[in-house]
């Protein structure tokens, strides 16, 4: 059985920072192309970052500079990392895995990250 989880959301003043984490298990996470997607209300689901298993990343340009997407192939676990929070980074955060070969794809259920003073 498949499965991503995803932790470390949470609600975070302007200016701060979450680390979020996705545990995977059931697939073979190292030929999998680990991402976090978000999905603000109202909004369609949009690209945040990706990782391949050799660790080439790309990340939408309103996160450059301020988020840094991570991946423990021993562990089965992608991160996160979001500094300067803003307002407009609430959403409700998705790890997906995609397998390289066959392009299955999985989704976690979803963290929320809230941004708010």
């Amino acid at each position: 059985q498949v499965q991503l989880v995803e932790s470390g959301g949470g609600l975070v003043q302007p200016g701060g920072s979450l680390r979020l984490s996705c545990a995977a298990s059931g697939i073979h996470f190292s030929i999998n192309t680990m991402g976090w997607y978000r999905q603000a209300p109202g909004k369609q689901r949009e690209l945040v970052a990706t990782i391949t298993s050799g660790g080439s990343t790309n990340y939408v340009d309103s996160v450059k500079g301020r988020f840094t997407i991570s991946r423990d192939n021993a562990g089965n676990t992608v991160y996160l990392q979001m500094n300067l929070l803003k307002p407009e980074d609430t959403a409700v955060y998705y790890c997906k895995a995609r397998n390289v070969y066959t392009n299955i794809e999985y989704w976690g259920q979803g963290t929320q990250v809230t941004v708010s003073s």
